[in-house]
C-alpha cells in the first residue's frame, strides 16, 4: 500500500504543473481521478510528435509530452459545461480529499466547480488552484505559461551565454521547468494542508502561482540582487559565486568541473600540473578566484585540452574533485549510476504492450512507489470510476453517454 492510498485526488488539470503534482501524489499511492473534456481530453495528448508506438509501430493518439506527467491515474471523461456533468464533479469533489485545477481565476465558479462551492459541500476538501500569476494581483487574470513566466520572473536573464561572447542572449531553460517547479511546490503545499486537516479538521484552499515558484527559486541569484541592489548579468555556464564552476574544453569534447571550496581547488591544481595555483594569492581562496575570474578561467581551459574527457574524469574522481561529462540523453541513460538506481521503467500499457516511463525519485523505505497504471487513454476508467465511487449502474453510465455528458 502506498504511504497516500488512503486519499482521492480529483484532477482538474491539464497540461503540466497541475498534472505533475497529480502524478506525484498518484505515485505516492493516492487514487487520482483525472477529468478530462470529451473528444480532447488533456491539451498534452495532442502536443507531438512524438506519439507512443502501438504493437504494429503506428503512432498512437498518446503524446510523449502526455505520457510524463499522467501515470497511475485513473481518466475520466466528464463535459462539466452541462449541468449533468458539474453535477457529476460535484459528487466526485463531495468523496474526494483533494481537488488540482489549474483554470484562470474564477473559471470554475460558472459551473459550481470553485472552492466555494465544493468547500460547502465538503468542509475538509484541500482545494489547489494553480495559475500564471495567482488569485489576487493586477495580472491575476492573465493567462501564464512556463515560457512567459522564465522571462518575466527572471530566469531568463540569468540564462544564456554571457554578453559578448558568440550567440550571447537570455534563453529558457530546456523543461519546462517552472510548471515542473511549481507542481512539486503544490505537492508540498498538499501535504501540509493534510496535515493541518488532521489536526483541525478543515479543509483549505491553496493559492499556488508560477511566477511565485519562479520568483521564490532564483535562490542565490534573488539575494545576490537584494543585498548588493546589481541585477545578476548571465554567466553562461559559470557560477556567480564560485570559481572554477563551469564547464571545459577537453582534448574531445568538454567536461564539468565544479570546485567547492579551496581544498578541492589544490587538488585540481596538482592534478592539472600547476599546484602554484593554489598558492598564487590571487587564486588561494574562492573569494580571490572570484574576483580574478577572467585571469583564472583561460589559465584552465588552456591546461584541460591536452586530456580526454574520461581522463579528467577518472583522474578528478581519484582526487576527490568533482566533475562529470556532459551527457545527451542517450548517454545519460545508459550511465552506469542511472541504471543502477533504475530510473527508467516500463508499465503495461493497453496499446503498446508496454511504455517507458522515468522513474519517480521519491525512495521510501516502508511504502516505495509502485507503477500501478500507465497514463490512462482518454476516458478508460469512466465507467468504473461512476460506478465504483458513485454507484451509477450501467444504464445510467449509457444514459450520460447518449445525452454527450461523458
Amino acid at each position: 500500500m502506498g504511504a497516500l492510498s488512503h486519499l482521492r485526488v480529483l484532477d482538474l488539470s491539464r497540461v503540466l504543473a497541475g498534472p505533475w503534482s497529480g502524478q506525484i501524489l498518484a505515485d505516492l499511492g493516492a487514487d487520482v481521478i483525472k477529468v478530462e473534456r470529451p473528444g480532447s481530453g488533456d491539451d498534452t495528448r495532442a502536443w507531438g510528435p512524438p506519439f507512443l508506438k502501438d504493437s504494429r509501430g503506428e503512432n498512437t493518439s498518446e503524446a510523449a509530452y502526455y505520457l510524463s506527467a499522467n501515470r497511475n491515474k485513473r481518466s475520466v471523461t466528464i463535459d462539466f459545461t452541462q449541468p449533468e456533468g458539474q453535477r457529476l464533479v460535484r459528487e466526485l469533489a463531495a468523496k474526494s480529499d483533494i481537488v488540482i485545477e489549474n483554470f484562470k481565476v474564477g473559471g470554475l465558479a460558472a459551473y459550481g466547480l470553485d472552492y466555494q462551492s465544493l468547500k460547502a459541500i465538503n468542509p475538509k476538501l484541500i482545494y489547489c488552484s494553480i495559475t500564471g500569476f495567482g488569485q489576487t494581483g493586477p495580472y491575476a487574470k492573465r493567462a501564464g505559461y512556463d515560457f512567459m513566466i522564465q522571462g518575466l520572473g527572471g530566469l531568463m536573464s540569468l540564462t544564456g551565454r554571457p554578453e559578448g561572447e558568440e550567440g550571447a542572449g537570455p534563453m529558457k531553460v530546456g523543461v519546462a521547468l517552472t510548471d515542473i517547479l511549481t507542481g512539486l511546490y503544490s505537492t508540498v503545499a498538499i501535504l501540509a494542508a493534510l496535515a493541518h486537516r488532521d489536526q483541525a479538521g478543515v479543509g483549505q484552499h491553496i493559492d499556488m502561482a508560477l511566477l511565485d515558484v519562479q520568483v521564490a527559486c532564483l535562490a542565490n541569484q534573488a539575494m545576490n540582487y537584494l543585498t548588493t541592489g546589481n541585477p545578476p548579468r548571465r554567466l553562461g555556464n559559470a557560477h556567480p559565486n564560485i570559481v572554477p564552476y563551469q564547464d571545459f574544453p577537453t582534448a574531445d569534447g568538454n567536461f564539468i568541473l565544479t570546485v567547492g571550496n579551496d581544498g578541492q581547488f589544490r587538488k585540481f591544481a596538482e592534478v592539472a600540473g600547476q599546484p602554484q595555483w593554489a598558492d598564487d594569492p590571487r587564486f588561494a581562496t574562492n573569494k580571490q578566484r572570484v574576483a580574478h575570474r577572467a585571469e583564472l578561467i583561460p589559465l584552465i581551459r588552456q591546461a584541460t585540452v591536452f586530456k580526454t574527457t574520461v581522463e579528467w574524469v577518472s583522474e578528478l574522481e581519484k582526487a576527490g574533485v568533482p566533475c562529470g561529462p556532459i551527457n545527451d540523453l542517450a548517454q545519460m541513460f545508459q550511465d552506469p549510476q542511472v541504471l543502477a538506481r533504475g530510473l527508467a521503467v516500463n508499465i503495461p500499457h493497453p496499446l503498446a504492450g508496454n511504455v517507458p516511463q522515468v522513474a519517480s525519485p521519491i525512495r521510501l523505505s516502508e511504502t516505495p512507489v509502485e507503477y500501478r497504471q500507465a497514463p490512462p487513454l482518454l476516458g478508460e476508467h469512466t465507467e468504473a470510476v461512476l460506478r465504483d465511487v458513485l454507484g451509477l449502474d450501467a444504464m445510467a453510465v449509457h444514459e450520460l453517454r447518449t445525452a454527450g455528458v461523458l
